[in-house]
């Protein structure tokens, strides 16, 4: 038997912040489990990216991880360009809007457009580094079952190796393993779900004019059309949600034919765009697990809650997730140390996780409200409703304390915070 205070199924963006959060904040030892090893970044950028606010910037500069982020890929965003395509509504945001509230300690960005491999790439390997967490790569796990005292978790033997790997015991298991999670399935956990009715087209485009260090979208009669700068001033990714028969339309097109309906659908904003990628496109359904923690389980990230991608929360969400399991944890084992504990069980706290639980279920809940208000907001096209949408979105537009207070929604400074994300923006921000 291998044992381990933590077996973290998944080491994705948010599973493997979990682990370098709990080494930076306790001694608990660290197994992950996960058969998708990182590999060496291409010249080619990756189509799946993610915005990255300033709560998970944060995050990962307390983690030791940012300038490594910086120094491979990532594109700072200074502005904001929202417009209803079938109105004449639309919403600009600045990073100016910031530095009038808050000049001591406002950000030179709205945030950053990175792709997922590169954020992946630099959790790898400082987690590589730590004696304390240790990579299981090579067996698919066959079984995890939770007694009242421990988790044991055991591997499949494929015929490839001489002999299966030795199982592994731990006291908790945390499924950070995505949408589809594994571990959520083999437990049971109930989930709540349910269709957008949308596909997201992703690429690599290339654009005439540049993105002009600019986030665009425009909310179509179909649905939300991203257009999000990258680390080349003329490469943009997009994230092209539709219905389904159009998704399949689009995906049917030629490269030529689809560049054209791009160009068109953006207004021709950032000049002709040409494809710099191959497309890709996978159905949108919100997912709510009924349960965060089930005993000696807990879900984090996708693997807990998926949203609509149309304001790119989804990845900053699950990070929260992560710090604040690992503040959780952290907080217990420090507690049960002062109380001079031998045993190494005695930082596991039901009652403390089943806070944690209520904690990220209620800024998950709201955030999954947010995103089907916004979806519901742009879907009717009949005049009146174009009208009186067009008619809001300018007085937004024009509303400084309003536009504000979406521009820190949007930075992540907002609700309770984990220690770990707190910048000197959220630390002055009122809780909303």
């Amino acid at each position: 038997m291998q044992k381990f205070d933590l077996l973290i199924v998944g080491a994705g963006t948010v599973g493997l912040t979990l682990a370098l959060a709990l080494r930076q904040q306790s001694e608990l030892t660290i197994a992950i489990v996960d058969n998708m090893a990182v590999t060496s970044l291409s010249d080619e950028p990756e189509v799946r990216v993610s915005a990255i606010n300033a709560t998970s910037e944060q995050i990962f500069t307390q983690l030791g991880v940012w300038q490594d982020i910086l120094a491979m890929r990532a594109q700072p965003y200074h502005d904001m360009h929202v417009w209803d395509k079938a109105g004449y509504g639309q919403l600009d945001f600045s990073v100016e809007d910031v530095h009038q509230r808050h000049a001591s300690h406002a950000p030179e960005q709205l945030g950053f457009i990175i792709e997922n491999k590169v954020v992946r790439n630099a959790l790898w390997h400082k987690a590589e580094q730590d004696s304390g967490i240790v990579f299981f790569t090579e067996h698919k796990l066959q079984q995890v079952s939770a007694s009242e005292n421990e988790v044991f978790a055991s591997f499949e033997h494929d015929g490839t190796t001489s002999k299966p790997a030795m199982p592994i015991i731990a006291k908790l298991v945390v499924g950070a393993d995505g949408a589809n999670s594994w571990l959520r399935q083999h437990l049971q956990v109930p989930l709540t779900f349910r269709d957008y009715d949308h596909h997201a087209i992703v690429a690599t485009v290339q654009c005439q004019q540049g993105h002009q260090n600019t986030a665009w979208q425009v909310f179509l009669a179909t649905g939300p059309l991203a257009l999000l700068p990258l680390y080349q001033a003329d490469l943009c990714s997009i994230v092209w949600s539709t219905s389904p028969e159009d998704a399949n339309r689009l995906m049917a097109l030629s490269a030529t034919e689809f560049a054209k309906e791009l160009t068109a659908a953006s207004d021709g904003k950032l000049g002709a765009i040409t494809l710099a990628s191959e497309r890709f496109s996978y159905p949108l359904t919100m997912r709510f697990a009924q349960e965060f923690v089930q005993g000696r389980m807990a879900l984090i990230g996708d693997a807990a809650h998926t949203i609509h991608p149309l304001a790119g929360q989804g990845v900053n969400l699950g990070l929260l997730d992560a710090a604040a399991l690992a503040q959780t944890l952290s907080e217990q084992f420090s507690s049960a140390q002062a109380n001079g504990a031998i045993d190494d069980n005695a930082w596991y706290s039901e009652k403390a996780l089943q806070q944690f639980a209520r904690w990220r279920k209620s800024e998950a809940m709201t955030m999954i409200a947010a995103m089907e208000g916004i979806k519901q907001a742009f879907s009717p096209q009949q005049s009146a409703f174009k009208l009186l949408r067009g008619a809001a979105m300018s007085l937004l537009n024009h509303t400084k304390p309003a536009k504000s207070l979406l521009i820190n929604q949007a930075l992540g400074h907002k609700g309770e915070l984990p220690q770990l994300a707190q910048t000197p923006i959220a630390q002055q921000t009122p809780k909303l």
